[in-house]
């Protein structure tokens, strides 16, 4: 499953999100809207993170980052910068 997919089935995927990260509110998960990015940042807001290791949480947590490995944020401005 990708990211425009969880995007998709959001209203579904909030339960399992919710399961993981606790601290985050029925709020923040709306505002996440399935947007990786975003629920990266309230992973750091809501838990004093840093991005990379919240980029981590969520690369774990996704079926698509247990299958293959997701690249996190960074890693994608690594990249362009090359």
């Amino acid at each position: 499953m990708n990211w425009d997919q969880i995007e998709g089935k959001w209203k579904q995927m909030k339960g399992s999100v919710k399961q993981q990260w606790g601290k985050l509110t029925d709020d923040d998960l709306d505002v996440i809207a399935g947007k990786k990015d975003v629920l990266v940042g309230k992973l750091q807001e809501r838990y004093g993170i840093t991005r990379d290791e919240a980029a981590r949480q969520v690369r774990d947590w996704s079926p698509q980052g247990r299958e293959t490995g997701v690249d996190t944020p960074d890693d994608y401005g690594r990249r362009r910068a090359s």
